[in-house]
């Protein structure tokens, strides 16, 4: 039988888009691609994760026209995080498991190919904690490549969607899994793990782009054979200075090897600064969430890391949270921005974190530089001590301080943290950070739990509730709102302005040159404020809850705004595994979010969509 001439005619379409660079050059080609807002080409729309475009075609006069323009069913009914990538005019968007992705020419909305790789739901998907969520695609080499839920990680020909290697990153009968969008970074293509909750110990890993063999691996905690710190090299921030860290640092503050089970995993987003080829990201909560059973401050679990691209060595690293006591997994996205802080301009990192306080960094040195609540209901810490570096604990809502099987109450924010993996956006317009945000407050209770591989390794019981609370003062006001959308100075630790939200705001924003934010919410909504005054300037109600991140580009001299709808994620859990009836479910299910989101159900259903909206011609 003859090939359909539409076929032929897509795949020469697509094969004349997609030239495939030499591996020498694959880091300078996305550096090419993030520069012209046309394109999409990684998770965070440039190598420092701004999520900013230049595009202004929608701007904050015309905003209000905007229409959905055509959609995409996914076929999959499970939470959809991420987003698009647009390169050279073709789109590429992932499902969550089982991690079909879908090559799209944007002229005929017609598929150009798809792929969905073999992988075994019965050993995946019940190690997966938090939902079946897979957080995007990177592009680079003319390949796509893929971090499938089982650890395997896919490099994909983006011109045909044939397969061109793969290799496995992790055991999921150990508790191994991913989630997150890898990043390409020159010949390399850097992905981390999953699995803190079962035990498992975080690393980042960097595989040849090329044949996928392994460059260098750099675990959260271990002997510095493990971690790549060099004892007087490396360093922290210590005693209001920049200090080197000493020997076996991430071994010295756990008891005996509990660190080999420690936690401190790498399912966020990476950032990358080609000037100073470094690597940052963030590591997550230790195991166990019973802080009584791994004393010490569990270094380097809830840090900030700055790595040699090259080597994976550690240029600096910074604990948040040490010892955790509350889950507030550090995790979230790095935003590389030069900034003026305190009368002197700095190349700055910008990390706001589930405990609730926005850090800026020095990306340089590891300088401490401003580190303050955006969320005013924040109780756990009065403030973070710029000198040590350490939050001073409330006692009161200390997990540990209060004990084993004691529930600790009322404690801001709940372990889904004042912000979870949803990533800000940041304006140069305006010079405000814009945080996708959760408002809830937490009961805790801490219980003793036994390690054993491939099994939950949580140790904990914990509901949660609206903060009640004022976000730009604290104060208790008896708001019900469980989320918000914050407009932060990072210079100054200031917020700006809040909006307040009926449920978390589990969708990435994106800021533009038209002066509009995007973002969208858990009922559904796409909505587009004014990035000055966070004024609502339109909304429109897509067919499930959106916990996707929002993007923009440009095709044929038009600009679109894209973003995945399909309820899910930790948010959504209830609904999107089906663990709340409504009427009989525990509060404490889902690891704690079915009580507070349980009335989502009455504003939104399953399902998969991508929806694309442009204004009317």
């Amino acid at each position: 039988m003859k090939k359909p001439v539409k076929n032929w005619l897509l795949a020469s379409t697509v094969a004349t888009l997609l030239a495939a660079p030499t591996v020498s050059t694959a880091n300078s080609d996305v550096e090419k691609l993030t520069q012209d807002p046309a394109n999409w080409a990684t998770w965070g729309g440039d190598y420092a994760g701004t999520r900013y475009s230049k595009l202004s075609q929608i701007n904050a006069q015309n905003v209000k026209n905007l229409q959905p323009a055509w959609s995409f069913s996914t076929g999959v009914l499970r939470g959809h995080e991420g987003g698009p990538l647009v390169v050279n005019g073709v789109m590429f968007i992932h499902t969550p498991f089982p991690n079909t992705v879908y090559a799209i020419d944007q002229k005929t909305k017609a598929v150009i190919w798809e792929f969905t790789p073999t992988m075994d739901a019965d050993v995946t998907i019940p190690v997966m904690c938090c939902d079946t969520v897979n957080r995007g695609l990177a592009y680079g080499d003319g390949k796509i490549f893929l971090q499938q839920s089982d650890t395997v990680l896919t490099a994909l020909d983006a011109k045909t969607g044939k397969r061109v290697w793969s290799v496995q990153n992790g055991d999921p009968k150990l508790g191994m899994t991913n989630t997150n969008a890898p990043i390409v970074v020159k010949d390399k293509v850097i992905t981390g793990i999953s699995g803190g909750e079962f035990g498992v110990r975080g690393f980042l890993a960097a595989y040849n782009i090329r044949t996928g063999q392994l460059d260098w691996k750099g675990y959260s905690m271990g002997p510095d054979k493990d971690t790549l710190l060099k004892p007087g090299k490396s360093t922290t921030w210590q005693d209001g200075k920049v200090t080197p860290v000493g020997a076996d640092s991430g071994t010295s503050t756990w008891k005996g090897d509990q660190w080999k089970i420690g936690g401190g995993t790498t399912w966020g987003w990476y950032s990358y600064d080609p000037k100073l080829n470094l690597v940052y990201y963030g590591s997550g909560n230790p195991s166990t969430w019973n802080p009584v059973q791994r004393p010490g401050d569990n270094k380097w679990s809830m840090s900030l890391w700055a790595r040699d691209a090259d080597t994976g060595e550690v240029k600096w690293v910074y604990q948040m949270t040490p010892h955790d006591e509350w889950d507030y997994d550090g995790i979230n996205e790095t935003v590389l921005v030069d900034q003026e802080v305190k009368g002197k301009m700095h190349k700055t990192i910008v990390h706001f974190d589930r405990n609730g306080f926005g850090y800026t960094l020095d990306r340089e040195t590891g300088e401490l530089l401003v580190a303050e609540k955006f969320d005013k209901s924040v109780n756990w810490a009065s403030h973070v001590d710029l000198k040590s570096g350490r939050p001073e604990v409330v006692p009161e809502f200390s997990t540990e301080h209060n004990g084993e099987d004691v529930n600790t109450v009322g404690t801001c924010p709940a372990a889904l943290g004042s912000k979870n993996q949803q990533p800000v956006s940041y304006s140069p317009q305006t010079g405000l950070f814009y945080i996708s945000g959760n408002h809830l407050c937490m009961e805790y209770e801490p219980f003793e739990v036994s390690y054993t591989a491939g099994q939950p390794y949580v140790g904990a019981t914990l509901s949660m509730m609206p903060a009640g609370a004022d976000v730009l003062t604290g104060k208790k006001d008896g708001t019900t709102n469980l989320g918000q959308f914050t407009a932060y100075d990072a210079k100054t630790g200031k917020i700006a302005w809040s909006n307040k939200e009926q449920f978390s705001v589990w969708s990435g924003s994106v800021a533009t040159a038209g002066g509009v934010v995007f973002y969208g919410t858990l009922e559904g909504y796409l909505k587009a404020v004014d990035a000055k005054t966070g004024k609502e300037l339109y909304k429109f109600k897509t067919p499930s809850g959106i916990i996707g991140n929002v993007n923009t580009w440009e095709f044929e001299g038009k600009q679109y705004v894209g973003v995945l709808s399909g309820i899910g994620g930790w948010a959504g859990i209830g609904i999107a595994a089906g663990i709340d009836d409504g009427t009989s479910a525990s509060s404490s299910e889902g690891l704690g979010a079915v009580g507070a989101y349980r009335s989502l159900s009455s504003y939104t259903k399953l399902g998969g969509t991508l929806t694309v909206f442009a204004l009317p011609n």
